[in-house]
């Protein structure tokens, strides 16, 4: 139960009828709403699982809530993070996140952190929170708020989202409890995992996973119910069900002493999704691109290697899509190489990792081409605004 002493807090007439419909409750109360008030959580994130824990941790009444992002607000981001409005695009996350939050409960004390979270600040912007919510969505991130909260004795209310799946648990809620070490001993190879980015997220499951860190932030707070502890819970949202595993503290796990290097622990060396790939193999800008193509001194065959949904919203003109999973599984392999024949093969995706990743495996098989750098969002952003941006 947290926070342990509330023997000096008091609720305003004001915070009376605003959480009244808790106050009824008797598992909540008085003491309970008090508990709230005097808690402090850390929400590190304030994208899809982040807008519903941030307005919902607001809207029960949280004293003090601490923001962690260096994003900005984009267009992309309104279809599922609810927490910031059209007027907010290109303006930061935490600005937006904390005038929503200040407009829902005006009584909360918001503290932002406009940074990355790293080995050499996340001791100090952690400890001060009773506990954490973790809405991040990259492996090297999730690590290191793990390891961050066992080192200082924080609950860690977890939750992961990808296309129509989800899942949510509690963290190091005691001592004896599993920690994320024990979901991931280690971490998936580069690339393995695609990003929302790249395979793309059903809207309304963020929110779903969201309240459900929240429902669990809240619990443990005011010290009620069953927490997720010792359970990960998961969501099928095409299927609406739910199904749970038991989470156990495994004995082979690490003893965790100290923060590393997690960029390279996970084998991502610092770098963005994809350019790691993209600097195995020889690439050109979408500039060199578009003079190739005016110029028409080759025969060149450029070649689109997203799926068949992307290619609906947007297409650089003259390419021929071959999704890569047909590359890398084998299957158009042959098909590649009769349509590249006696011509300069260039390739792109939404951004060049995926296409760098269809040149190494067509490498595999003799076949060579370069990568187009920045892939189809830099073709829009730079040569034609007319194409989509999504």
């Amino acid at each position: 139960m947290l926070p342990p002493d509330i023997s000096g807090v008091q609720l305003s007439p004001d915070e009376v009828a605003r959480f009244s419909r808790h106050l009824i409750l008797p598992e909540v109360g008085m003491d309970g709403q008090k508990r709230l008030k005097a808690a402090s959580v850390l929400c590190v994130g304030t994208g899809g699982l982040g807008s519903p824990l941030l307005l919902y941790l607001a809207a029960a009444g949280v004293g003090r809530i601490g923001i962690v992002d260096f994003d900005v607000v984009d267009h992309s981001n309104l279809q599922r993070q609810v927490i910031h409005g059209t007027s907010w695009v290109g303006k930061p996350k935490i600005e937006s996140a904390k005038a929503r939050i200040l407009e829902i409960n005006p009584h909360c004390q918001v503290d932002l952190y406009e940074t990355a979270l790293t080995s050499e600040n996340a001791l100090a912007i952690i400890e001060p929170y009773d506990l954490v919510c973790d809405g991040t969505d990259n492996f090297p991130t999730r690590y290191l708020v793990n390891d961050a909260c066992v080192l200082l004795g924080k609950p860690n209310v977890y939750g992961s989202i990808f296309r129509f799946e989800g899942q949510a648990t509690v963290f190091n809620l005691d001592a004896e409890s599993p920690n994320y070490r024990d979901l991931f001993p280690e971490p998936p190879p580069p690339g393995m995992v695609p990003s929302c980015a790249e395979g793309g997220v059903v809207g309304v499951l963020p929110g779903i996973i969201g309240v459900i860190q929240a429902t669990e932030a809240v619990k443990i707070i005011t010290g009620i119910g069953t927490t997720l502890s010792g359970r990960l819970l998961l969501f099928d949202a095409l299927g609406m069900k739910f199904r749970e595993l038991k989470l156990r503290p495994s004995p082979e796990r690490p003893v965790i002493d100290k923060l590393i290097d997690y960029q390279e622990f996970c084998g991502v060396g610092g770098t963005a999704p994809g350019q790691e790939e993209a600097g195995a193999v020889p690439s050109i800008t979408v500039a060199e691109l578009k003079t190739v193509i005016d110029g028409q001194i080759e025969d060149i065959l450029l070649l689109d290697v997203r799926n068949p949904q992307e290619a609906d919203i947007a297409v650089i003109p003259g390419a021929v899509l071959v999704p890569l999973d047909r590359i890398e599984s084998g299957e158009a392999v042959e098909d590649v190489r009769r349509l590249a024949e006696g011509k300069k093969l260039y390739v792109h995706c939404k951004m060049g990792g995926r296409s760098a990743k269809a040149l190494i495996a067509l490498g595999r098989h003799g076949i060579e081409g370069v990568n187009v750098s920045g892939g189809i969002d830099a073709w829009s952003e730079q040569i034609d605004p007319e194409v989509p941006r999504y």
